[in-house]
């Protein structure tokens, strides 16, 4: 692609290319390992206003500074902090989903959590074959997914592998996330870059409503609505304040968590590892 030429503006999570007429490509840099802070989703809801307020733009494509993490998840503390951020992430799916611009995610490295829903509500999803993986591990910390993979993922897999993926909080390589559904095709890492160069190119040679009006007529049929989205969304900090979870988030938050680490790069192997919190309890009660 084209020379990055960051255009900043109060952005500090990713920059933006604006430089191939039609193109934006936004890189998501918020180092170490890309983590989702409540200012990222502000600063994608900024993206969004600008996104709609063109006229000249067609196609958007998401993608990461860092070969190892795309978006390695939430930070659940952090957004605790600010509990509106989960209403402004929907708002952001809702808008980024339905939007006239077409969106594209170029994954490499690890998509957790929120990052796996980020990549689901864009339009299409092309994943390198070498150095992509895709997971929601909510459940394995007490939580469920509350920023749509809920909503996304049955529509795009089928209820079973939906519930494969979200019930086992386990990590899927991309040859699986292709072969289920997940992500539109995976790719040779060494050209990845060039097929969706070409295919943005080519989208952005096509005129914009015309785009527009074919993406609006096939979410007729693919798409969550806001009540759904809102229904999981309200699942998440009621359930972040049981116990079960809040035992199970001492032992993330002591293994490297937020940090480039063994924990962070193989997330879904330690899950298993903390064990049934209610297993202590009982254990202590026999005591």
């Amino acid at each position: 692609m084209t020379a990055t030429i960051a255009v900043q503006g109060s952005s500090t999570q990713f920059s933006t290319d604006r430089t191939y007429p039609g193109l934006w490509t936004v890189t998501f840099s918020n180092p170490p390992i890309n983590m989702f802070v409540p200012a990222t989703v502000v600063e994608l809801g900024a993206l969004m206003t600008d996104l709609e307020a063109d006229p000249s733009v067609k196609v958007v494509v998401f993608q990461s500074a860092n070969p190892d993490f795309f978006v390695a998840h939430l930070d659940v503390a952090k957004a605790a902090e600010r509990p509106e951020t989960l209403g402004l992430w929907r708002e952001f799916v809702l808008r980024l989903s339905s939007a006239p611009v077409v969106s594209i995610a170029k994954i490499r490295g690890r998509t957790r959590g929120i990052g796996n829903e980020f990549v689901l509500a864009c339009d299409m999803r092309f994943a390198s074959r070498q150095n992509a993986l895709f997971g929601q591990p909510e459940v394995g910390v007490g939580l469920v997914p509350g920023g749509g993979a809920l909503e996304w993922l049955p529509r795009l897999v089928g209820r079973s592998r939906a519930l494969e993926i979200v019930l086992s909080g386990d990590d899927f390589g991309a040859d699986i996330a292709e072969r289920y559904g997940w992500v539109n095709r995976t790719l040779d890492d060494d050209g990845l870059d060039s097929f969706v160069d070409s295919l943005v190119r080519r989208l952005a040679s096509f005129d914009r409503e015309t785009l527009a009006a074919a993406k609006a007529q096939v979410n007729r049929f693919g798409t969550p609505t806001a009540a759904e989205l809102q229904s999981s969304n309200d699942l998440f900090f009621p359930l972040l304040a049981l116990p079960g979870a809040q035992a199970r988030r001492s032992k993330v938050r002591n293994i490297g968590y937020g940090v480039r680490s063994d924990f962070e790069l193989n997330f879904g192997r330690y899950l298993p590892s903390f064990g049934r919190t209610d297993d202590v309890d009982t254990v202590a009660r026999r005591d």
